[in-house]
């Protein structure tokens, strides 16, 4: 066994080649990319991988905790395989998505009486390559 086969196991997700390939995609492509952008960059790799199937797996991954859906572009469902709590940037001109550090927890804390399951924090701009 992988280590990616480790990876999906730990959040109950049983490991198949397409499902560790759409994995390993992610987790090596930190540019937010869409089901049609992994079903492209896999392709080739496993030719009888269906766009259904990647679209099925990125559901699958989102849903067991394993990638995160990310709802910044209007157009487009993208996905990130860094799960660790961030924020996200996107230029408004070019698109590009950056990942942010931020706090969750202090954030969380000024409001104790509740339980937060899910944080979003979606920042829009012009990025340093477009502004020049």
């Amino acid at each position: 066994m992988d280590n990616t086969s480790i990876y999906l196991a730990g959040f109950g997700i049983r490991p198949s080649v397409q499902r560790i390939a759409i994995m390993r995609y992610l987790l090596s492509h930190r540019t937010h990319p869409t089901a049609d952008e992994v079903f492209e960059g896999l392709k080739t790799e496993i030719p009888t991988l269906s766009k259904t199937t990647v679209y099925n797996t990125l559901k699958l991954f989102v849903d067991y905790g394993a990638a995160i859906y990310v709802g910044i572009d209007e157009k487009n469902a993208r996905f990130d395989g860094f799960i660790e709590p961030h924020a996200h940037f996107r230029c408004k001109k070019c698109g590009y998505i950056l990942d942010i550090p931020f706090n969750f927890k202090e954030l969380i804390s000024v409001v104790p009486e509740v339980e937060v399951e899910d944080t979003f924090i979606y920042l829009k701009g012009i990025c340093q390559k477009c502004k020049k």
